[in-house]
C-alpha cells in the first residue's frame, strides 16, 4: 500500500465501516467473539447439574470445577480481548507514528498466539474431563449438548485466534519490508543515522582557489620541479 504502514494508509483518512468489515482480521476477530459466547454461555447456563437430594451443583466435566472455571474464564477473556482489538482496529489507521503501529502489530501477534495456546489447552482439558465423565454422576444426561458445544468451538477457536496471529504477522513483514514512507510520515524520533555536511561558503572557497595555488611535490632531492613559478601574494 502506497504511503502506508502495517496495512493502512496514511493517519487521517475517513472511517469506512464496509471496508473495514471486508478486512480478513476484523472478520476473524468477530468469529473469534461470537465462539468465545459460545463457550463460556454453555458452560454458565447448563455445565452444572445437582441431584434432586442435593443443593451443591457439580460442574458436567466430571465434577471438576476446575474444568468450568477454565472454560469460563478463558471464554470470558477472550471476549474482552475481542472488543479490545475490534477498537484497535477502528482506531488503527488514525496512528500517525509507524513505531506506535509497530508495537500495536507486535501486540496483536503475541496476543493472538497465547489466545491460541489457551484455547488449545482448553480444548484438551474440556474434552478428557468429558471423556472421564461417570454416567452415574450425571444419570440424565443433562448438559450433554451444552458441553459438547463448549468442546467444539473451543476446538474451532484454535484456529481463529492461529488466522489471528498469522494475519498480524503479515501485516508486520509488510510494514518492515515497506519501503514507501514518506519523510513526513515516517516517526521524527528515528534518526537516519547519517552526519551532516559541513556548511562551506562558496564565496569564499572561491577566494581561496584564486589567491593560492598548490605547490607540486618535490622530487627525491627536495628540489622543486622543474618549470614551476612561485606564484605571488
Amino acid at each position: 500500500m502506497e504511503g502506508g504502514a502495517y496495512g493502512a494508509g496514511k493517519a487521517g483518512g475517513a472511517f469506512d465501516p464496509q471496508t473495514f468489515v471486508r478486512q480478513p482480521h476484523t472478520a476473524l476477530r468477530l468469529v473469534s467473539w461470537v465462539f468465545s459466547i459460545v463457550v463460556f454461555g454453555c458452560i454458565v447456563n447448563e455445565g452444572y447439574t445437582n441431584h434432586q437430594d442435593e443443593k451443591e451443583e457439580h460442574c458436567i466435566f466430571n465434577h471438576n470445577h476446575n474444568a468450568c472455571n477454565y472454560g469460563i474464564t478463558v471464554g470470558v477473556l477472550a471476549f474482552l480481548s475481542c472488543l479490545l482489538y475490534l477498537a484497535l482496529d477502528v482506531y488503527f489507521p488514525q496512528i500517525s507514528s509507524v513505531k506506535d503501529r509497530k508495537k500495536a502489530v507486535l501486540s496483536d501477534i503475541g496476543v493472538s498466539g497465547l489466545w491460541a495456546f489457551l484455547w488449545f489447552v482448553g480444548f484438551c482439558f474440556l474434552a478428557n474431563q468429558w471423556q472421564v465423565s461417570k454416567h452415574e454422576d450425571n444419570p440424565l444426561n443433562e448438559g450433554a449438548d451444552a458441553a459438547r458445544a463448549a468442546i467444539t468451538f473451543s476446538f474451532f477457536s484454535i484456529f481463529t485466534w492461529v488466522g489471528q496471529a498469522f494475519l498480524a504477522y503479515q501485516r508486520y513483514r509488510l510494514g518492515a519490508d515497506s519501503a514507501l514512507f514518506s519523510q513526513d510520515y515516517t516517526d521524527p524520533s528515528q534518526d537516519s543515522g547519517m552526519p551532516y555536511a559541513p556548511y562551506t561558503n562558496e564565496d569564499d572557497a572561491t577566494d581561496a582557489v584564486g589567491t593560492y595555488q598548490q605547490p607540486p611535490p618535490a622530487d627525491a632531492f627536495g628540489t622543486a620541479a622543474q618549470g614551476y613559478q612561485t606564484q605571488s601574494y
